[in-house]
């Protein structure tokens, strides 16, 4: 990303709260995808450090079983129009701007929209080019559409749920970037966004780094339990046991 980069003009440039996400250090991401339990891990993580950022795939489920994704979030609100669905068609004027954001990600990030419930904030064409932009997935506090065609990309969504109605006639971009709320956890544009078949994670960027140690900890003590039981340690010699 970056200043020179040509924008769509799909939302007002002042709506574009920044161009470009702050980087983390090489590697960052690969020991994050290493983690075998990855939400599980860095939820854990999380609650040792006293932060909050877990959501459960029971309010964001995934359309794609067994994918998991990390990456940093590239942000987008979207809000109701104030027009009504018949004059915002008849006008052919539509008001989403989310493609501007994949016009911004660089590969490997993770689109994550504030939306809403009722209508689209994601169809099949939009699904396309966000992959094609090379966008690890996206995760969606509202609806979406075309389930079929995310699937078929082989691109991962996490929602509230799907829809047939479109967002193009009842939804308005106002913020590319900026502060969104996704189930009631604040995120930023640049924040870590982990997530799988349990749910999803997201880890303050400033956070990154003692979460990530934390979280391999967290991982390492699994790992010695998992090979215990295997072993057959008794089990008061298990309980006993401080793990994590």
């Amino acid at each position: 990303m970056g200043a020179e980069r040509k924008l769509t003009g799909r939302v007002p440039r002042e709506a574009i709260l920044r161009l470009d996400l702050p980087g983390l250090e090489p590697g960052i991401l690969d020991r994050f995808r290493q983690l075998e339990d990855l939400a599980g891990s860095v939820s854990d993580a999380m609650d040792q450090l006293g932060l909050r950022g877990a959501i459960a795939a029971a309010t964001l489920a995934p359309n794609l079983p067994g994918q998991r994704i990390v990456g940093q979030a590239v942000t987008v609100r979207n809000v109701e129009r104030s027009d009504s669905v018949t004059r915002a068609a008849a006008s052919g004027i539509g008001l989403m701007g989310e493609q501007e954001a994949y016009n911004l990600a660089r590969p490997g990030d993770v689109v994550v929209i504030e939306g809403l419930t009722g209508a689209s904030n994601m169809g099949g064409q939009s699904a396309t080019v966000a992959a094609r932009a090379g966008c690890a997935g996206a995760i969606i506090d509202g609806s979406y559409r075309d389930p079929q065609a995310s699937q078929a990309l082989g691109f991962p969504v996490w929602s509230r749920g799907v829809t047939p109605v479109t967002g193009k006639w009842r939804l308005r971009t106002v913020a590319i970037n900026g502060p969104v709320r996704i189930a009631g956890v604040a995120v930023e544009a640049g924040d870590l966004v982990v997530a799988d078949d349990a749910g999803v994670v997201f880890v303050p960027f400033a956070h990154i780094p003692a979460v990530l140690q934390e979280a391999e900890r967290i991982a390492a003590g699994d790992d010695k339990q998992k090979r215990d039981i295997a072993a057959g340690i008794d089990l008061a010699t298990l309980a006993a046991t401080r793990y994590k």
